[in-house]
């Protein structure tokens, strides 16, 4: 049953960049709605339960409160704009990036070498994000686009590093007070970024605004959070591989966003990558993917 949890969320994860897709509104009114959305239904979720917020904890670990849930938001948006370049498939692999940037930082982070083992993970990722970017081959992409979604990844990154700084407390509690981070900072930026006055909300728009925010993050998480600590840290990372399986799938199948053989190729290679990556002993201490 806790598996199943795991699955169905990564299942519903996987599917955002198809509801994305038809938004007409820019990234920025998209992440705000996820966090706002999302962050809504967790205090629905905590008053139905009967949960109540612990002042002194949230007080004691409000610094990476607040970096994580700006760098929760930074992922959103950066994740979500990057689908305007490149294709989902594309996007999402560009930000399963970040278990190789961990990597790449664990002589800082976690006081450790880089054995060969993980320099060969970082170089078939890396070499993996070249082929399905088109600088290697002849394949014409949006350079804009993997950039984007390569700071996804790092955002993701730092929202990771900064979860496993923040000690006693509930992951529900947690999570709502990040996304509601989330939502102050995407909110105060994009009132400041986007005419705001001249955006038209259609009966559509607003309807997977809704869907978004509630399902595919307020839902999604309340299904895998608090299972995350009662099963294996690699269990768990093995699992969250299906969001980009599902994604590129949805993709290809229902927006007919193909992918190159080259690209297919590159896709193997990160996610073998990445998978291996957070195979790692040292890393599955700090990486559990969570969306």
């Amino acid at each position: 049953m806790k598996k199943l949890r795991i699955i169905l969320a990564m299942i519903i994860v996987g599917t955002i960049g198809i509801f994305v897709e038809y938004i007409n509104l820019p990234s920025l009114v998209i992440a705000t709605a996820r966090a706002w959305g999302g962050a809504a239904f967790m205090l629905l979720v905590m008053f139905c339960l009967r949960r109540q917020l612990h002042w002194d904890q949230i007080k004691k670990n409000a610094f990476f409160l607040i970096v994580s849930g700006i760098s929760m938001g930074g992922n959103w948006i950066f994740l979500f704009e990057s689908y305007k370049y490149v294709s989902i498939a594309i996007a999402i692999l560009c930000d399963y990036m970040a278990p190789v940037f961990v990597i790449m930082l664990s002589p800082i982070l976690l006081k450790e070498k880089i054995t060969w083992q993980k320099t060969l993970c970082i170089a078939g990722a890396i070499y993996g994000m070249f082929l399905i970017s088109g600088i290697v081959g002849n394949i014409e992409a949006d350079i804009r686009g993997v950039a984007l979604g390569l700071l996804s990844a790092v955002m993701y990154s730092s929202m990771v590093i900064c979860n496993k700084k923040i000690n006693d407390m509930d992951g529900i509690e947690k999570t709502f007070c990040q996304m509601s981070v989330a939502a102050v900072v995407i909110i105060s930026y994009t009132l400041l970024t986007v005419d705001v006055g001249n955006l038209n909300f259609t009966k559509q728009s607003i309807l997977l605004l809704i869907i978004v925010g509630v399902v595919h993050t307020g839902i999604a998480y309340l299904l895998f959070i608090p299972v995350i600590s009662q099963l294996p840290a690699i269990t768990t990372s093995v699992l969250s591989y299906i969001e980009p399986v599902v994604a590129i799938l949805t993709s290809a199948l229902i927006l007919k966003q193909a992918l190159f053989i080259q690209q297919i190729i590159g896709t193997i290679l990160i996610l073998g990558s990445t998978l291996l990556c957070e195979a790692s002993p040292d890393l599955r201490k700090i990486f559990i993917r969570t969306k």
